[in-house]
């Protein structure tokens, strides 16, 4: 692991130009990126980002880190097997509302209980902007879609909450609109010492409402710092939770302040352990030819 002090965000740009629409809010999340990493001072080459499918999982590509665009909803999955491999490497996770919430929501909670030292963030726009405007799982009731012409009749899932009760040890929110913000509670993330979760509210210009645009977030977005939000206290980060999808608050929700060993330091304790009575490497076929 190499110790440096600082990188310019530059350092963490690829040379591959983002093709997302003029004025999507992810954007604004992968400049974020950008400053939270040269913050954080970790070279390209000791960072990995995995990502998902979808218009937030390119994030991979237009870093000059490791990266690893895997399929619909399984971002997390390989991102574990990889921090197991490889502890010593940082890693990030990407994807959007629908990848980490749909077709990859059963895997969250086990990532969670897990609590590898991995930093997820989720662009979420109530939408799936990559393929037409249909309806994700974050999308409010009544939302006209091209899937729901008439209206959408499902509650929408709260990411917020869901993380919460699983256990998460960091839940934080912001959006591009605050991007002094957003570079903030990313690199906080990162530093926290397990499984930590960004909702980042990431305007979708071509298919998402009016009212979760940057112009209407600048209005909106309120910071729990400014509140008085101890993000210490659980109870109260829940009961802000609940307020998803109304309330645009911003920052940490909750931040443990007894982190947990992680499941990755467990693991490595405990081949330390098993090492001291291994068979040596030189005498397993060994073990095989008894008989």
């Amino acid at each position: 692991m190499t110790a440096l002090a600082t990188l310019p965000p530059a350092q963490f740009k690829s040379e591959l130009k983002p093709i997302w629409c003029p004025g999507c809010g992810d954007y604004g999340v992968v400049q974020a990126i950008y400053r939270a990493l040269s913050a954080i001072g970790r070279p390209p080459h000791e960072i990995a980002f995995i990502s998902g499918i979808g218009c937030s999982s390119r994030i991979p590509g237009y870093t000059t880190a490791y990266g690893f665009n895997t399929v619909h909803g399984r971002a997390l999955p390989i991102a574990q097997g990889l921090k197991l491999a490889n502890p010593d490497l940082l890693v990030l996770v990407a994807g959007g509302d629908g990848d980490g919430f749909s077709i990859g929501g059963g895997h969250v909670p086990h990532a969670i209980r897990r609590n590898l030292d991995l930093t997820y963030i989720v662009m979420d726009n109530q939408v799936y902007g990559l393929t037409k405007g249909q309806l994700s799982p974050t999308s409010p009731k009544g939302l006209k879609t091209v899937t729901s012409a008439y209206g959408s009749l499902e509650s929408p899932i709260n990411p917020l909450l869901q993380v919460l009760s699983c256990g998460a040890g960091f839940v934080a929110q912001s959006t591009p609109a605050d991007m002094p913000g957003l570079a903030a509670v990313i690199e906080e993330a990162i530093r926290y010492p397990g499984f930590s979760f960004v909702n980042v509210q990431s305007p979708c210009v071509t298919f998402g409402e009016e009212d979760q645009q940057v112009k209407a977030h600048k209005g909106r977005m309120q910071s729990l710092a400014s509140k008085g939000h101890d993000p210490a206290d659980y109870l109260k980060a829940l009961e802000l939770a609940t307020h998803y999808g109304v309330e645009l608050y911003t920052g940490v929700f909750y931040r443990n302040p007894n982190p947990p060993a992680t499941y990755d330091a467990q693991v490595r304790e405990r081949q330390a352990e098993l090492q001291k009575t291994a068979v040596p490497r030189e005498r397993i076929l060994e073990m095989f030819q008894k008989g």
